[in-house]
């Protein structure tokens, strides 16, 4: 049976990828992109303090996943820290079958037609298409043709001048990384959040 994205994720279409954060640092940007609507946060965990920020935002109001996650010890750490959802940069088949038998929707990573439909037959609940700005929102028009069904994240180089674009061409949501998270401004993280939401609304 195929798990299901959070509903935040289908509701705002958009997710947040934060690198290097920390417990400490996570909390003003959570709110910061609550201030523009976006509920949902993807923390990536190459190192310890992924998982501590992650278990900042877990009892708060935030949708909050786990992200870059390449091995089965990441994933039970971050599930263990309360991540509610799992992205892979790549196709793990192992990774999948433990997210499946426990119940956490993990997002794999893929890029040719190949990659993405093995992956998809594996009842996943979507797949990130990374680096998608290689192939642009075209890349996304393409793989749908064959493969109507997929449910498609878009990721790499996205933000808000083709966010637009990437769902237009049939993206369920949108990954967005630096753009949007890496300032340690959060006023302007604010305002690029309204920015996106306005956009896709």
């Amino acid at each position: 049976m195929r798990s299901e994205l959070p509903e935040a994720v289908l509701v705002e279409r958009i997710i947040p990828i934060a690198r290097g954060l920390t417990a400490e640092s996570a909390q003003p940007l959570a709110e910061a992109l609550e201030q523009g609507g976006i509920t949902t946060i993807e923390i990536t965990v190459e190192n310890p303090a992924g998982f501590e920020a992650i278990h900042a935002l877990a009892s708060g109001p935030m949708t909050v996943g786990a992200g870059t996650i390449t091995s089965l010890p990441e994933a039970q750490s971050a599930v263990s820290a309360g991540a509610e959802f799992l992205v892979s940069p790549h196709l793990d088949e192992d990774l999948v079958g433990w997210a499946s038998v426990n119940g956490i929707p993990l997002i794999p990573g893929g890029f040719s037609p190949t990659e993405i439909s093995r992956a998809w037959a594996m009842d996943v609940p979507a797949v990130k298409v990374f680096p998608v700005s290689v192939g642009g929102p075209d890349l996304i028009r393409s793989l749908l043709g064959p493969y109507p069904d997929l449910l498609l994240i878009p990721t790499g180089g996205v933000d808000a001048a083709n966010a637009k674009d990437y769902l237009s061409a049939g993206g369920v949501a949108v990954g967005v990384g630096g753009w949007l998270t890496s300032h340690a401004e959060m006023t302007v993280v604010a305002e690029r959040a309204t920015l996106l939401r306005n956009q896709v609304v």
